[in-house]
């Protein structure tokens, strides 16, 4: 058998504490003593009680609410604990049975919050420590509650559940504070490196480097903050304190560093900038004016950085000023190789003909016919390009060395005097090779083997040095 609600009556009802009926007169029944009962179901104000009747059990579905429950003549339903009676409230203008279901309701929310509370700690992945204060809030609930029920059961089932959390909730602080300990020393770690890259020489550095590496460290510290365990206070701000003071420092030399950079890079811009200026000054000279845009690119290099974006637009014009100049020089160029051609090629006649100089024989008359050809080929006047000349000459020069070579060495085979002094060495020779000669017989005869070694060793080199004189 089910009640609806009081609210659902049709007529109003309210639900008055123990405490409030015991001060309410009843106008059917002499006035009573008050019931003591905490005032733990608070009630609006109510129209005068009926009579009630004695507890009874009530009938069908809240057998358990009559075994544990009661309603007072006067209306106050007490709950049984034990072999006491506690009041728990008061269900004015109902029937005992509605009284009963009433608090009977209460009794299954309180069981139902326990029940539950079992379930999850039973299927884990919930921290114990929130488990065991949630059990721990509802052993509060259960206690002295304003409902009809085997409330001691309720709690008995809180107090080993509790019990049976201890342990897991003293593991699971343990693991906290481990993993409290850990994120301090993560965290601690990147406040050191952060200093450390605070305390190195920050004029020397690679500033895009250092800035991705400290914003690597902040997103390290936020996902750290975000997603790691929550660290104590006083820890947390001395570590962020050091890092915020190394992070300063450094963006306060990178912005010096900046400043200082865009001072150079100005005076940089400004300095090319002339530079282009002088240099298109430069087009109306033409090749002339080469040497002097040379000048300028020496200047330009010592002019420093003025940043990317300007330094390639300075540069695209500075260079747009030399393409010109060296254009007119390719142009003057191509005209002085076409007018050349016909010169390479008398050139390259001439030294199909100077080939004969090293096949003939006669000295002099190389020594004409190479005269000639050099004559003629100083006649054909300057060729174009340079290195074009420079190709041909060095061919023209080997024949020149190699007739030289051979006029050298018929000076030395021919100098008077050169023969002069080769003949007294010839003669000097022949008489000691003539004496060697006698004293290395002279020793065979005596069986000198000492001797006759040491004369034919001199013997041998002094036939030696006659062959290398004789030529």
């Amino acid at each position: 058998m089910s009640f609806p609600p009081p609210a659902a009556c049709p007529r109003k009802e309210f639900i008055v504490s123990a405490e409030e009926s015991a001060n309410t007169p009843d106008p059917t029944s002499h006035p009573a003593a008050p019931v003591p009962a905490p005032p733990r179901v608070p009630r609006p104000p109510s129209s005068p009680l009926k009579p009630a009747a004695a507890a009874a059990a009530p009938a069908g579905g809240h057998s358990d609410a009559a075994k544990w429950g009661r309603v007072a003549e006067n209306g106050a339903v007490e709950v049984r604990e034990g072999d006491a009676w506690r009041v728990v409230g008061e269900y004015p203008d109902g029937t005992p049975d509605e009284a009963l279901a009433y608090f009977a309701r209460k009794f299954d929310d309180l069981a139902f919050k326990v029940r539950t509370l079992e379930q999850r700690a039973a299927a884990g992945g919930a921290a114990a420590g929130e488990l065991a204060a949630q059990a721990r809030h509802l052993t509060g609930e259960v206690t002295d509650a304003a409902a009809v029920g085997d409330l001691a059961a309720l709690r008995g089932r809180l107090d080993a559940l509790t019990a049976s959390l201890a342990e897991a909730s003293a593991a699971e602080a343990e693991q906290n504070r481990a993993a409290v300990d850990q994120a301090i020393a993560e965290r601690t770690a990147i406040v050191e490196r952060a200093e450390a890259i605070a305390a190195q020489d920050l004029s020397k550095v690679q500033w895009k480097q250092v800035t991705g590496e400290l914003t690597e460290l902040f997103d390290s510290w936020q996902s750290q903050q975000q997603n790691g365990p929550r660290i104590p206070k006083g820890p947390a701000n001395q570590l962020w304190k050091r890092f915020r003071d190394a992070r300063a420092t450094v963006d306060r030399q990178r912005r010096a560093f900046y400043a200082d950079l865009d001072e150079h890079h100005k005076a940089a811009r400004d300095a090319k900038s002339r530079l282009v200026e002088r240099a298109e000054a430069l087009a109306p000279r033409g090749v002339d004016g080469i040497p002097a845009y040379r000048a300028l690119l020496d200047e330009w290099k010592a002019a420093g950085r003025a940043g990317r974006k300007a330094d390639d637009a300075l540069w695209a014009k500075f260079k747009a000023a030399g393409d010109a100049l060296y254009a007119a020089r390719a142009e003057q160029s191509a005209a002085e190789e076409a007018e050349s051609a016909p010169r390479i090629e008398i050139r390259e006649a001439l030294l199909v003909e100077a080939k004969a100089v090293g096949d003939e024989a006669d000295l002099g008359k190389a020594r004409a016919l190479l005269t000639r050809i050099q004559r003629k080929w100083d006649d054909t006047g300057r060729i174009f390009p340079r290195d074009k000349e420079r190709a041909l000459d060095d061919r023209l020069r080997v024949i020149e060395q190699a007739l030289k070579s051979r006029e050298e060495v018929d000076w030395k085979r021919n100098n008077p005097e050169t023969k002069a002094r080769a003949d007294g060495m010839s003669r000097q020779l022949l008489d000691a090779i003539e004496k060697l000669e006698a004293e290395h017989a002279a020793a065979e005869k005596a069986g000198d083997a000492a001797a006759v070694k040491a004369a034919a060793e001199a013997l041998e080199a002094r036939r030696s040095w006659l062959r290398a004189l004789d030529g």
